[in-house]
């Protein structure tokens, strides 16, 4: 728990530093910003923000993670990779609660925080910046909220998605929108696809909110998300993905399957389990797959081979697939997998 003491010391200093901020007009060089992400996609908005001149004073991240077969190795995160290149002060807070913590960011007076696939933050982190705390997400909230976006949106097929800034608050997700800008889908499109693209919109969408701030010295218009959606049962939800949740299920549409092996490709690909010619059990993870207008009068997940071309059977038609790996061999094309696939 956070001592009374230093609540009331960072409430008393904020409400000082508010009254400083409104006697000068705000620019890019003078907001003082803290941001707060961990993987690649962070670094886009945080590149963006150092290359454009803002005023980053502080990076937040996760700790660095071990790794290695004996997890023996430390391995920091994307942003503090470029945090560091850049010569930004990095913290690395175990919990975001630490009372050591919480004082070292209340230090760097920050008038606004930017998070960026972080993690959960408390009330006296996120409401600790004088004009707040927004989120870049890489969906069109309400839709979408959770940890997976991006592999969500393309799993259930849908052919729009985006980016949304939203100020955070007690929920995961769920605060007001500030901004939106959406972006096509293709049929083909794979996660890694929507995700550079989601990248360098969310870059984008993060400058034009810190913009509008700066514009109308520190004020910004925001939306609650119940005007955009008018049920809770019309939301898709974006949990966490699991090796579990990856096993593709043939007994559905071949279309279905489709959206489902590029929404998890190239990373963290679906996977399957096929039954070789001696009756070896191999797992096959699937990184591409085509459809056909054959209709599949096997079981769903039969295994067919003809004219060097690799299929499944699915509820309706045959689903070619055309690039994979087996476990221990490296990524490759279906006619390569066929050269010593026992049938």
């Amino acid at each position: 728990m956070l001592s009374y003491r230093i609540v009331l010391s960072l409430y008393l200093e904020l409400q000082i530093h508010l009254e400083q901020m409104h006697q000068e007009q705000l620019t890019k060089e003078n907001l003082r910003i803290v941001f707060m992400g961990t993987p690649e996609f962070a670094v886009g908005s945080l590149r963006a923000l150092v290359e454009g001149g803002y005023n980053v004073v502080a990076v937040v991240t996760q700790p660095d993670k071990p790794v290695g077969r004996h997890h023996d190795t430390l391995q920091a995160s994307e942003v503090k990779k470029y945090a560091l290149a850049q010569g930004l002060p990095v913290l690395q807070p175990q919990k975001m609660k630490d009372p050591a913590f919480v004082e070292q960011l209340a230090g760097y007076k920050a008038d606004l925080q930017v998070v960026v696939a972080f993690r959960m933050l408390p009330e006296v982190v996120w409401a600790m910046p004088p004009l707040g705390t927004f989120n870049v997400h890489a969906a069109l909230l309400p839709q979408y909220r959770g940890a997976a976006p991006i592999n969500w949106a393309v799993i259930n097929g849908e052919t729009t998605t985006g980016v949304t800034t939203f100020f955070l608050d007690h929920q995961i997700d769920t605060g007001r929108i500030i901004l939106q800008k959406s972006m096509p889908i293709p049929d083909d499109a794979d996660v890694e696809y929507v995700y550079n693209h989601l990248m360098v919109l969310g870059a984008q969408l993060c400058l034009e909110t810190i913009d509008q701030l700066i514009e109308n010295g520190g004020e910004i218009a925001s939306t609650p998300q119940e005007h955009y959606a008018a049920d809770e049962a019309e939301l898709h939800p974006a949990p966490k993905i699991f090796k579990e949740t990856c096993q593709i299920n043939w007994h559905q549409p071949a279309k279905r399957v489709y959206d489902f092996i590029r929404g998890l490709s190239p990373y963290p690909a679906a996977w399957t389990i096929a039954t070789d010619g001696n009756g070896k059990q191999q797992t096959l993870k699937i990184y591409k797959s085509s459809k056909t207008s054959f209709a599949a009068d096997e079981t769903p997940g039969t295994m067919w081979v003809e004219n060097k071309k690799l299929y499944f059977a699915t509820e309706d038609n045959w689903l070619e697939i055309t690039e994979l790996q087996m476990a221990g061999k490296k990524r490759m094309r279906a006619k390569d997998f066929l050269n010593g696939w026992r049938e």
